[in-house]
């Protein structure tokens, strides 16, 4: 039997030993809620289909990004429902491109049978599990007022592991957080850069970094040259979801 034979096999072990529905679309291993603001969206971002080396499907909603910060129980419905299209749709997982879909972790959890991992803030107790006793997570957040230990609960995480950097008030952040059309790419990418390494310098006590934000995965690796530290974000969090729900047979030798 050839290798393309046995390959054909192995499809048709799987289709025969799993029902699989009929759909206008397949093969979208994870399905991705993502609020309708309108700025560059760069490779990197969430919102950039580019960004993952595995078909993504987008679902949008509509609202206020303030109304998400806020954690607005107005949303719920409109969250969830948009959970359970992509679900129908056929993704394997849902995430939120936000990190304040964190908001509604527990609720889109209940209202799926696949996996939802809503904000990259899920992430806060591996990673603290990582490091040494006494060792803080530096949390790159738009919206610092937003953050409380309420709102960390509802990922099982505790503020306390933690030490917040809002970044919303950068006039470079600006266009991403108002919602404009012109993004000095550099100049945001510089100041990330500046306002971690004098983070982490203020704090010894920090061993890693989290981005909050859906934006600013394209700027992790300058904020990682600064500080040398490990730096988790949704992009991390994404890969780590996709390998579970998308498992693959290895091949090579011994």
């Amino acid at each position: 039997m050839s290798v393309w034979q046995g390959y054909l096999q192995d499809a048709s072990d799987l289709y025969q030993t799993r029902y699989v529905p009929g759909a206008y679309i397949g093969g979208h291993s994870i399905g991705i809620i993502a609020v309708d603001l309108a700025y560059p969206k760069l490779p990197g971002n969430v919102a950039n289909a580019t960004t993952f080396p595995f078909p993504v499907l987008y679902k949008k909603v509509s609202f206020e990004i303030e109304q998400l910060f806020n954690g607005d129980p107005a949303l719920e419905e409109m969250i969830v429902n948009a959970a359970r299209e992509l679900e129908a749709d056929g993704v394997r997982a849902v995430i939120g491109a936000c990190g304040y879909f964190a908001h509604f972790q527990k609720h889109v959890a209940a209202a799926v049978d696949i996996p939802a991992f809503m904000s990259s803030l899920c992430q806060i107790p591996v990673i603290k599990m990582g490091l040494k006793p006494g060792q803080k997570i530096l949390v790159l957040c738009a919206s610092g007022e937003s953050v409380n230990q309420e709102f960390f609960a509802n990922v099982g995480a505790d503020l306390d592991d933690c030490v917040i950097q809002d970044i919303g008030s950068l006039d470079s952040f600006a266009p991403i957080r108002w919602g404009k059309t012109a993004l000095d790419n550099r100049r945001l990418a510089e100041d990330l850069a500046a306002v971690t390494h004098k983070a982490a310098a203020e704090h010894p006590e920090i061993g890693a970094i989290l981005l909050e934000c859906s934006d600013l995965p394209p700027y992790a690796y300058e904020i990682q040259r600064a500080t040398g530290l490990p730096v988790f974000d949704f992009i991390s969090l994404i890969g780590w979801v996709h390998h579970a729900v998308v498992q693959k047979r290895y091949f090579g030798f011994l």
